[in-house]
């Protein structure tokens, strides 16, 4: 059985408060996220918009991609979501649209 892992990031808003977090279920866990459902910083910080994800076929490798993605300087971060969504979309939008 495939299973895909997801390596996302919220924003508080264009150029906000960035968080990096790593799932199984990018839509259900941008909606936990987005619903306040999830005690932590991103209901501290309002992180409710999903600007960036990127899909791993193995949980180590997603895994290790998110702790490095961590570690880098937030403009690094910033360069990656202008990369994929330079209009800071909400992708949970565009994947509820498709799913």
């Amino acid at each position: 059985m495939d299973r895909s892992y997801f390596v996302y990031i919220m924003a508080s808003k264009r150029y906000g408060t960035l968080y990096v977090g790593v799932t199984n279920d990018v839509m259900r866990r941008s909606f936990e996220h987005k619903q306040d459902l999830v005690e932590g910083f991103t209901r501290k910080y309002g992180a409710h918009m999903l600007v960036y994800y990127e899909v791993f076929n193995n949980p180590n490798d997603a895994i290790a991609y998110e702790k490095r993605l961590k570690r880098w300087h937030r403009t690094w971060k910033i360069e990656l979501i202008q990369k994929q969504n330079p209009e800071w979309r909400d992708l949970y939008d565009d994947l509820a649209a498709v799913a």
